[in-house]
């Protein structure tokens, strides 16, 4: 991103695939976001000191999920001609006991993401079940399953 900036302030374009969030100066957490031309806003909730002006971060990251499962269902369900009439799905996150990796037989409290899908249609028993599996082949539901390395790097100020 080495383009002529101001600090902390938007590129002027954005590559496709990238997405820009910083302060927007209107509440202690709220943020601007911004991916290709389109604006929107996060913050957290009142009860941790923002204002509550837009979805939080986990909200995002869960409308991700879910609207990824939507669209990839609904792919799949028109290219194999199947009736579905509506999809809906509703993505979040619980704390589930496991079984711990280390024999000890003590369970071990995880943070599961859950998506349920709510299908409309005349649909059998068999494409219910094919269209639960696809909806674990989403993009965003293999990227998050697959385990990702993450990076952080700061800019330098005098570029």
């Amino acid at each position: 991103m080495n383009e002529s900036r101001s600090a902390a302030a938007p590129p002027a374009t954005l590559r496709t695939g990238h997405v820009w969030a910083g302060e927007a100066g209107t509440g202690r957490y709220t943020q601007e976001v911004r991916a290709g031309r389109h604006v929107w806003t996060a913050d957290e909730p009142v009860s941790v000191g923002g204002d509550d002006a837009g979805p939080t971060p986990f909200d995002h990251l869960f409308a991700a999920l879910a609207s990824c499962v939507s669209m990839t269902l609904r792919m799949y369900a028109d290219r194999k001609e199947w009736p579905v009439e509506r999809i809906g799905v509703v993505a979040f996150r619980e704390r589930v006991s496991i079984e711990a990796d280390d024999d000890s037989g003590i369970p071990v409290r995880v943070d599961q993401i859950t998506c349920e899908v709510d299908l409309l249609g005349d649909l059998s028993a068999e494409q219910r079940e094919r269209l639960r599996q696809i909806a674990d082949r989403c993009p965003v539901h293999r990227m998050l399953e697959s385990g990702n390395r993450m990076a952080t790097r700061l800019l330098d100020p005098t570029d």
